[in-house]
Parts: C-alpha cells; structure tokens; sequence
C-alpha cells in the first residue's frame, strides 16, 4: 500500500543569475512498511528533501502525497498537525529538550496533541531502547547513542505515518551507529514502519530495502536492495 508519492518536485533558490536548483523534478513512491535510504554528497539536495516530506520545508512546484493526502494543500495549522501526527523526525544532534527528562522528551510529541499517553506502549519502548535505568535523566546525562535512542522513542511515539532520520548516525562512534541502524531496522520489522533515512554514508543505505541516489538535485538511480 502506498504511503508517500511525490511528483515533479522541485524546489529553487534565488533567481535569474543566482537560482540555484536544489531539488530538480523528483518523482518516487514509497509503500507502507519499506525503509528507504536517501545518499547523496553534501550539497547534493537529500536534506532538502526530507525537509519537503516532513512538512517542514515548502518545495517551489510539485506534490507529495502522504496518505494519499496533497500536503501542500493544508493551511498552516492542518500543516501542523500533519508534522506532530504523521511525521517523526530524528536528527544528527538528536534536538531533546535539554529541561525533559528521557520520559518527559519521548512523550512530548503526545502532549502536544493534548492525546493521552498509551503507558503500556512507552513502557515497551523505553524497554526495546534499553532505556529503563535511564527514564529518570537529563540529556546532559546521557551519551550520544543513548540520547539518540530517547529521538527515536519521541519519533515513534506517536505511530508516525513516516519515520524521517536525518544522518542518524552522522555524531556517533561506531558501535552506537550499529546500535541505532538496529533499532530502526527494529522498528521497520516490529510495527511495519515506513522509514526514510537521509546518508551520505553508502555503507550504512545497505541496511534498508531500497536506496535512491541523488545528485545535483536529481534522481540518479532507485534500486531494491533485497
């Protein structure tokens, strides 16, 4: 089942002289349940893109469809609460709430949405991310890999339509890495989520089902992996 469409998307910066062409006609589908990986250089327009998916970022023309849902069609508040509801992001410096304990951060996304939190599902969360000696602690408190397991607790916490990972493992050593790709592997098996991870690191795109290669604002090669 199809989760994520975009059609003809591109986005510019400044003009005549100057335009640059971050994003230049990108079309692909994403079903339900796949992990994607997006590599691509620096510079090369991935980060972009995943800002336009997440609802973050307006693209200059084209569609995406979320739930077969025209996103850029929302006003600014329907366009809210699609990023709290439907999209969970996680981050290269992990963006935590620096006053929230790791509960307190992984169940912020709920709050917001003034919805109850389902404890029997944070309970296996914190459990899956190994975080239950931790539940009680500062960001400052914690490590990299522990911080980044707390961002991917507040991503799934709400059941996002699409889990968006932005060079997840881009601050971390390489054990905490392996960790993280683990987890998100987990996540993509245990409750069928979609998954689209930005990386420059080609190594680590073999971990998901399919990876899209973008250079110079385009779509250069889209290939199953398994």
């Amino acid at each position: 089942m199809e989760i994520l469409r975009v059609e003809h998307l591109c986005k510019t910066y400044g003009s005549k002289e100057t335009l640059v062409k971050a994003l230049d006609d990108i079309n692909f589908k994403v079903n339900k349940g796949e992990f994607v990986a997006i590599v691509g250089a620096s510079g090369s327009g991935k980060s972009t893109l995943l800002h336009i998916l997440g609802g973050v970022d307006k693209p200059t023309s084209g569609k995406v469809f979320v739930d077969n849902k025209d996103i850029y069609k929302l006003n600014e508040t329907n366009l809210a609460i699609f990023r709290r509801r439907q999209v969970g992001l996680i981050y290269q410096f992990y963006n935590l709430i620096p006053v929230l304990n790791v509960k307190e951060n992984m169940t912020l996304p709920v709050l917001l949405d003034n919805k109850k939190i389902n404890e029997e599902y944070l309970n296996e969360l914190i459990h899956i991310l190994n975080l239950e000696k931790r539940v009680n602690h500062l960001p400052n408190e914690l490590s990299g890999g522990q911080q980044q397991r707390v961002s991917i607790g507040r991503a799934l916490m709400n059941h996002p339509a699409l889990l968006l990972a932005d060079e997840p493992t881009g601050n971390l050593d390489s054990n905490s890495s392996k960790e993280i790709i683990e987890l998100l592997k987990l996540s993509n098996k245990k409750y069928e989520q979609t998954i689209i991870m930005i990386t420059h690191d080609q190594k680590l795109a073999l971990n998901a089902d399919r990876i899209i290669t973008i250079d110079d604002g385009k779509i250069i090669s889209d290939e199953v992996v398994k």
